[in-house]
């Protein structure tokens, strides 16, 4: 299944698409796409659901973060060893854990905010890993079965603030707009394997990111274990998963967003985003 939000900011209903790209509205079933509607029990009963009973969404709405009520939003940093080497930094021994606030989440084509002073704004797109069941201590052969699904993620930075102001990547990191997710949540069942899928970026047309998941430090299912020993995961909490080289900061002379340009991304079977670049 492909599950996502769509509607006014704050005001998001629950909805699928279906197979032909049209938007069921799935209100009458559950109130959001958010906490035990992720778990196995909730997906199956969503996956029960005879799809063209539901109601074809009219128009073209907007499309919110596929997740609701994300309570934890964890990301992974230097998770490819390209990345690593461009961003002149060591490739890691163990992943590097860092937040970004759950007040950053936007919808997948929302504009993404430049923060009043910054001069370093960056993008990076990633492989969204959302939490289905409640994931604490468990092994890497079992993780997995606590994944409800696999999304698009543009971990937006200002490198400044994640560098320069004291090595606290948090910092950097959640700013408002600075967490596009979606277009929708893919259901792991319909994602066969993670860790093989293209991924890319481009900034008003220019392709700067074009990798794949394979090239990964750290797979999907290690990552899920070992945050599951830092904290307990929960249905619903969002692990975004590094991104491949060709961010702004790697490149020779570095790019940064001013304002403006439009950055367009996405991965393998999981859909797209589009974002404006605008200055607060």
């Amino acid at each position: 299944m492909k599950l996502l939000r769509y509607g006014p900011e704050g005001q998001e209903k629950p909805g699928l698409l279906d197979a032909s790209g049209a938007i069921r509205d799935l209100s009458g079933h559950v109130a959001d796409i958010s906490g035990d509607v992720l778990t196995p029990e909730g997906l199956a009963k969503l996956a029960a659901i005879d799809v063209e009973s539901l109601p074809v969404v009219s128009g073209a709405p907007r499309i919110g973060a596929c997740v609701g009520n994300v309570r934890k939003f964890i990301a992974i940093g230097l998770n490819y060893a390209d990345h690593a080497a461009e961003s002149g930094m060591a490739v890691p021994t163990e992943p590097v854990v860092f937040n970004k606030w759950t007040s950053c989440i936007v919808g997948p084509n929302d504009d993404v905010m430049i923060p009043e002073g910054s001069s370093k704004t960056d993008w990076e797109v990633e492989l969204g890993v959302v939490i289905g069941k409640t994931a604490r201590r468990v092994s890497e052969a079992e993780a997995l079965e606590h994944v409800a699904g696999y999304c698009v993620v543009n971990d937006v930075s200002e490198r400044e603030y994640q560098l320069e102001r004291g090595q606290t990547w948090d910092k950097g990191k959640g700013f408002d707009t600075f967490g596009p997710i979606g277009p929708w949540m893919v259901t792991r069942d319909e994602v066969p394997d993670a860790g093989n899928l293209t991924m890319w970026l481009e900034v008003d047309g220019k392709r700067f990111q074009d990798g794949s998941t394979k090239t990964m430090i750290f797979g999907v299912a290690e990552l899920v274990a070992y945050c599951s020993r830092l904290m307990t995961l929960l249905p619903g909490d969002v692990i975004t998963t590094g991104t491949p080289p060709g961010v702004g900061m790697g490149q020779k002379p570095q790019v940064f967003l001013k304002g403006g340009e439009v950055m367009r991304l996405g991965i393998e079977g999981l859909g797209e985003q589009t974002q404006k670049v605008r200055r607060a």
